[in-house]
């Protein structure tokens, strides 16, 4: 048992430890810039659209991409539930759809609960964040997350922030 418990500590011992750390600005919310007031405002309204009658929880996105154009989507649920889509890839399948070729710079998301606005500011969930990652890496320009809520909003300059360990097409080589 001895030497057991002495090989553990020496593997311990040898443990390196890494400290990630995320920057989240938290704004009231007219404090926020206007043009972040108006992709919000965008994706509240989107959120009022969605389509979610299981969960009732209704996600709204607004982006904006790099030649100015405003794209909005909603979440949309289905029976079946991995078979859904959460708002923000709507909206971002839609762009590379639409204009495959422009970069996505910034992107609000606002959601509703039974009718209701969250107070507090709503995030990506990780299937999302790694799809947005994605379309920074593809571009090369990181996207501004904007996440809001009606009493708070919290903004990132990027999506990789939110997911500082994520999966990138060098492990596939």
């Amino acid at each position: 048992m001895y030497i057991c418990y002495h090989l553990l500590l020496h593997i311990l011992s040898g443990m390196k430890e890494k400290k990630i750390t995320i920057t989240i600005q938290e704004y009231l919310p007219e404090e926020v810039y206007d043009n972040d007031k108006i992709l919000i405002e965008k994706a509240t309204l989107a959120a009022h659209n969605a389509y979610a009658p299981y969960s009732s929880f209704c996600v709204g996105a607004a982006l904006k991409l790099d030649n100015g154009e405003i794209i909005v989507a909603n979440n949309q649920e289905n029976a079946a539930f991995p078979s859904g889509m959460c708002a923000e890839r709507v909206a971002m399948y839609y762009a590379n759809a639409r204009y495959p070729d422009t970069a996505i710079v910034a992107l609000a998301i606002t959601a509703i609960k039974d009718g209701k606005e969250l107070e507090t500011a709503v995030y990506p969930c990780g299937a999302c964040r790694q799809a947005l990652i994605e379309s920074e890496i593809r571009f090369g320009k990181k996207i501004r997350m904007i996440m809001a809520g009606s009493q708070k909003v919290e903004i990132t300059s990027s999506v990789s922030g939110l997911l500082p360990l994520h999966f990138t097409a060098s492990f596939l080589k």
